[in-house]
């Protein structure tokens, strides 16, 4: 223990000579002068030393605690600490989320004032749904995708393709992205079948940068780096969200009013996770999910059971990817714009974040991952206390991706299998009868 603090102290010795060791001060004339600061290097590797050592013992200590839960747990036969919480905070949050609008127009004083907290919902719910999409093939089939925006890419291009060209509606253009993202899926998956871990990654990526750089240079098709625009608008199966006759304010006999289009997105959206949640729920207990947590658990085990590996992993990429055709096909229809910079890796990557940091496998970790990762950045603009406290000149939004990025080496060090570590079995046998 005490050499790993040691070596901890040591490479920040190192990282510290370039950065405080040494400082450039300008002289009363037109020249630098270099100042060393080797006390506060010193300071801070002994800080660092004490941290790790901190940080060390209160890990062992949580071991030696959940080694022993473990087995008063497996010599009483009690349900996992983790199901029942899952148990309570699921239909919290499923309540959370059915009543936000409401809860927004109470607490905002109208509709038009809690229009931020129902779109920070959309947001957060379309994270929400990529992330239970990409869960499929990271969590459950342990295959790393570090391309998945390209499917969320290839179902808004659909719709806004689909819709300004040929004049579909969004429940027609629906499926269709769906369907097109996942034939996308089963694409990638046959160049990967004999691919894993690093390599499976690597072309994954290549992947998805691929047709973000073919979106971008196929101008006539795409628009290029410009994008497409003037989407058609969702409609309420028919009914436009207009102010004229045959609208849906006059239709339902209300007020007019633009967020009743918001409102409705919403919940197009939270059905629509719902759905993905489900059916992944209902995959996992069917033969097809239990090869691919097989799949994900040792492959060539799998193999020797006489599961068809290549099937396993085409159908855990074409139902992920479908997943995300639907999301991008309601970025879409909610933007009203798309273009490929929507598209990057950086998508890609807080997705895959969201699937790790909520616990691969888990349904619930990923939701609340995804409510944390997206909406507490958001949180952080709103710290107004602490100019009170650093003094005037401080902008908390300036740091808020660094607080939140602090949160996130933390979250990693101290639980780094997700924050809902233990999966539910797919599957209980029950006790033979005596």
């Amino acid at each position: 223990m005490l050499k790993d603090c040691a070596l901890f102290a040591l490479v920040t010795l190192g990282l510290s000579i370039p950065i405080v060791a040494i400082r450039t001060d300008l002289g009363q004339g037109t020249g630098l002068f270099l100042t060393t600061r080797w006390g506060a290097v010193a300071v801070l590797c002994a800080a660092v030393f004490a941290l790790r050592l901190v940080q060390r013992l209160i890990l062992l200590r949580v071991g030696r605690r959940r080694t022993a839960a473990q087995a008063r747990q497996a010599a009483s036969g009690l349900a996992a600490p983790v199901s029942r919480l899952a148990a309570i905070l699921s239909p919290l949050t499923l309540g959370l989320a059915l009543f936000l609008p409401v809860l927004a127009v109470v607490g905002g004083g109208g509709l038009s004032e809690g229009r931020y907290w129902i779109d920070l919902g959309i947001l957060i719910l379309t994270y929400v749904m990529l992330g239970w999409g990409l869960n499929i093939v990271v969590g459950l089939a342990g295959l790393l995708d570090l391309g998945y925006v390209a499917f969320y890419a290839v179902g808004a291009y659909t719709y806004a393709l689909c819709a300004t060209v040929f004049g579909l509606s969004f429940w027609v253009c629906l499926p269709l992205a769906g369907l097109f993202a996942a034939a996308f899926g089963v694409f990638l998956g046959f160049p990967v079948l004999r691919l894993r871990g690093d390599y499976l990654a690597i072309v994954t990526l290549a992947f998805g940068e691929i047709i973000r750089l073919v979106l971008i240079n196929w101008v006539d098709f795409s628009g290029g780096a410009a994008g497409l625009s003037s989407i058609p608008r969702a409609s309420f199966f028919g009914i436009p969200f207009t102010a004229g006759e045959g609208g849906f304010a006059a239709t339902f006999g209300l007020d007019f009013n633009p967020m009743h289009r918001v409102v409705f997105l919403y919940y197009l959206i939270l059905v629509l996770a719902l759905i993905t949640n489900l059916v992944t729920l209902r995959m996992r207990r069917l033969p097809l999910g239990r090869a691919w947590e097989a799949l994900r658990e040792d492959e060539i085990a799998c193999r020797s059971l006489g599961i068809d590996t290549t099937m396993t992993k085409l159908t855990a990429f074409a139902l992920g990817a479908m997943f995300a055709g639907f999301a991008g096909s309601f970025f879409a229809v909610r933007q009203g714009f798309v273009s490929p910079e929507s598209f990057n890796f950086l998508e890609s990557a807080i997705i895959l974040a969201i699937v790790v940091l909520g616990g691969m496998g888990s349904q619930i970790g990923v939701a609340i991952a995804a409510i944390v990762m997206v909406g507490a950045p958001e949180m952080l603009r709103n710290l107004g206390f602490l100019s009170a406290v650093f003094g005037e000149g401080f902008d908390p939004n300036e740091y808020r991706l660094l607080l939140f990025g602090l949160a996130m080496v933390a979250m990693m060090v101290f639980r780094p299998r997700g924050l809902i570590s233990e999966r539910e079995p797919s599957v209980r046998l029950s006790e033979r009868a005596r």
